[in-house]
């Protein structure tokens, strides 16, 4: 007798991920479209997944990428790209720019106006990853779409 397995081989099949992005010229005009890019990828995956993205969720992944583009038009000559991607419950961004020096947050100084964009980013993400590639870098920045607390328990 053959058995009949459902897809997967009677495993749980995960949902197959959703992408978005788009390349920016690097002007100023990029930090709002990388926004707005976020913004319209969170709004299709409420409406096509049903998932629930929270206001908080959704505003710290439209500074994360805000911040990432900001930088990349100050500090990196020429273009960027931004990529979108929900796996499970984590949404990951990933910016690449031209310049292949990576970003170091600094020091707290009470006194410094300004350059707390990294800081920002390393606080609201659950990861972030940075790598040279061979024509400037990647920064990949991981924001679970549920708190810590509300996730199940591993294991069961």
């Amino acid at each position: 007798m053959v058995e009949q397995l459902p897809p997967g081989g009677g495993r749980a099949v995960p949902e197959p991920s959703m992408w978005s992005g788009a390349a920016y010229g690097g002007e100023t005009e990029s930090i709002a479209a990388a926004r707005g890019l976020v913004a319209d990828f969170l709004d299709r995956v409420r409406r096509v997944r049903g998932v629930e993205v929270s206001v908080p969720v959704a505003g710290a992944a439209e500074l994360v990428v805000s911040e990432l583009v900001t930088n990349a038009c100050k500090y990196a000559p020429g273009p960027c790209t931004v990529e979108v991607e929900l796996t499970g419950a984590v949404l990951q961004i990933v910016v690449r720019d031209t310049e292949p020096v990576l970003p170091i947050a600094r020091a707290a100084e009470p006194g410094r106006v300004g350059q707390h964009g990294l800081e920002l980013v390393l606080a609201l993400c659950e990861g972030v990853e940075m790598q040279r590639e061979p024509v400037g870098k990647r920064i990949t920045a991981r924001i679970a779409l549920e708190p810590a607390d509300d996730r199940p328990a591993a294991g069961g």
